[in-house]
């Protein structure tokens, strides 16, 4: 029996590679985690933008209990069994009218998972995410071509860390926006192939991605990540795990962040001699 997702729904993310919308907090809870999201801006003195928006969870609590939070986590374990691992959290804001976007790419270029079609992107909306405030548009049913070949390319306004865009070809003629309300999310495949536009909206539009993978998973090219196993058990040992923060932006949250940020690249570096050449 499922935990919160209807099996019409659980059918959807299978078939198609996502489904949405998913209702996980009221809107005063999402209006409550974007006020600590933007209280925790102004004590680092920068917006969680590209470039400074690597696993928050692991320095602001907000973010972790968001990470841990009852609700995502029962959709997750009905899509990815029991034990579950967070192998990543960011956020995405998109100012009114800065032009910023995400092209054309699959979450499973970046982490060298082995199996490599377990694990699962929840997107939370802060705020209302409809299609004018740059939602997310999914290709239908492209999960189920594997990983495919990407490129890099170089903008200041492409929200991704180096620009990762899908280089290989792939139909566009069946697409679907996912726009969400503030306390809803998403959900989709890490090979589901996905972009978003700009936020022509009047207002900052804010989600959080939280990736997550059943713990049995691994990381193929010999370099254990970190990851905190938000729940069940681990018998496989296959990742580093993660503190909870104590204290929002500590000395010890901040070193332990830069250490997890330094065994991510090491394996993205593994990682895309791969995805360059699928």
């Amino acid at each position: 029996m499922s935990k919160l997702l209807t099996q019409s729904q659980i059918q959807k993310y299978n078939d198609d590679g996502f489904v949405y919308p998913v209702d996980v907090l009221s809107r005063d809870e999402a209006n409550r985690y974007l006020n600590l999201l933007e209280a925790s801006e102004a004590l680092q003195g920068k917006r969680l933008v590209k470039g400074s928006n690597f696993k928050p969870h692991l320095i602001f609590k907000w973010a972790d209990e968001l990470a841990y939070h009852p609700k995502i986590l029962d959709a997750v374990e009905d899509l990815i069994g029991p034990n579950i691992r967070i192998l990543s959290s960011t956020v995405f804001p998109k100012m009114p009218g800065d032009g910023t976007f995400v092209d054309w790419h699959q979450d499973g270029t970046y982490f060298a998972l082995d199996p490599d079609n377990q694990q699962v992107a929840a997107w939370v909306g802060l705020s209302d995410a409809p299609i004018e405030a740059g939602c997310m548009e999914m290709a239908i049913g492209s999960h189920k071509l594997g990983q495919l070949s990407h490129a890099e390319v170089a903008s200041e306004k492409h929200m991704l860390s180096l620009g990762q865009t899908v280089n290989s070809e792939f139909s566009k003629e069946k697409t679907e926006f996912t726009p969400v309300n503030a306390g809803q999310m998403s959900l989709h495949h890490t090979h589901t192939i996905h972009r978003s536009g700009p936020n022509t909206s009047s207002y900052r539009r804010v989600g959080v991605t939280l990736t997550y993978v059943p713990a049995h998973v691994r990381v193929r090219v010999g370099i254990s990540p970190s990851a905190a196993l938000v729940r069940g058990s681990d018998s496989w040992g296959h990742f580093i795990d993660e503190p909870r923060p104590k204290i929002d932006f500590g000395n010890e949250e901040l070193e332990f962040q830069k250490y997890a940020n330094e065994l991510f690249k090491a394996v993205y570096a593994e990682e895309r001699k791969r995805y360059a050449n699928v």
